[in-house]
């Protein structure tokens, strides 16, 4: 190992060392010794603490959590190669039915305000549906982010997979359109269905259509989030930048330090009123008297969420 900056100390017995590694998080010691020793560097000697005589004493400075970690191009192709990222064909049908429903829906709104002659409250209805669809997204994205994991029944592998979100968050940017969406294409299948073959109303039509579908692809939305403005559709970056979906800018707040906010992941429109209120720690506050589960953002979320960013040199050679 080569070493930059070499200087020598003579250590009298009271002598405190600063030893450092950019690698391991910094630790202050204070020891006994009566010895000549190199010290990596002389700034970090020079900012002794004071300890009483032969006292131990170890302090930990974590690493910063916003410190990206690069992955290496064994790890960054072997996700681009991972078979779990591929849409499969059963993902495709759920995505295709998925759609057909929420699509059969509109249509019976369409028909319906046409045949009434009434506008208004079916557009209305369409309004509330995809202003809560976003607070709908917020409050599952809150609930899979802290509490459950792979083992949790139902929802076991979406817990597991945004875990590995916010490991690898670029990672979302490569996975494939109906493997993103087959697990929500599925839930509104089963969940509009009945409705759709069982209801005309062109009002509840327009607020199922749009809140369904909003949350449906909310995960494309939040792909879009991630991808780099230059590989968005000119559509996509003016809808972003209208508010009409979550911005880049905004969601990228939720991948720091504390990982507690902007959850929401439709139109982000929720996300302001909801950090700022501090709603969701008040159900975190609420679960954790009533039932004693902690949320995983109360546990140092960085430790284990620390992000590994996407080289872009890797991106454009591949």
């Amino acid at each position: 190992m080569s070493i930059l900056v070499q200087n020598k100390f003579l250590l009298s017995s009271k002598t405190h060392v600063s030893l450092w590694s950019p690698a391991v998080p910094r630790k202050f010691v204070c020891c006994i010794a009566n010895t000549t020793v190199n010290v990596a560097a002389a700034t970090t000697a020079a900012a002794k603490p004071k300890h009483g005589d032969g006292q131990l004493v170890i302090e930990r400075e974590p690493l910063s959590p916003t410190t990206p970690v690069l992955p290496n191009s064994s790890t960054y192709y072997s996700v681009l190669n991972d078979p779990s990222l591929q849409s499969t064909w059963s993902h495709r049908v759920w995505v295709t039915s998925g759609c057909t429903i929420v699509l059969i829906s509109l249509a019976k709104s369409i028909a319906g305000a046409a045949s009434s002659h009434t506008w208004l409250e079916p557009a209305l209805a369409a309004l509330v549906g995809y202003i809560l669809a976003d607070l709908g997204s917020g409050v599952y994205h809150w609930g899979i982010d802290n509490y459950g994991d792979a083992s949790t029944p139902i929802f076991g592998t979406q817990i597991e997979a945004f875990q590995g979100h916010h490991k690898r968050p670029w990672t979302i940017t490569k996975r494939q359109f109906a493997n993103n969406l087959y697990a929500l294409a599925r839930a509104v299948t089963f969940t509009v269905l009945p409705i759709t073959l069982a209801v005309n109303d062109p009002i509840l039509h327009g607020f199922v259509a749009v809140c369904s579908g909003c949350i449906m692809f909310s995960q494309q939305f939040h792909a879009w989030a991630h991808d780099k403005k230059s590989q968005l559709p000119p559509l996509v970056v003016a809808m972003q930048d209208a508010g009409l979906l979550v911005s880049r800018l905004q969601h990228s707040a939720h991948h720091r330090p504390p990982y507690n906010n902007n959850y929401c992941i439709v139109s982000g429109i929720w996300n302001k009123l909801l950090d700022e209120t501090k709603v969701f720690e008040a159900l975190e506050m609420i679960l954790f008297f009533k039932l004693g589960v902690r949320p995983r953002s109360w546990t140092e979320p960085h430790s284990e969420w620390t992000e590994e960013t996407e080289i872009i040199e890797q991106t454009t050679a591949y």
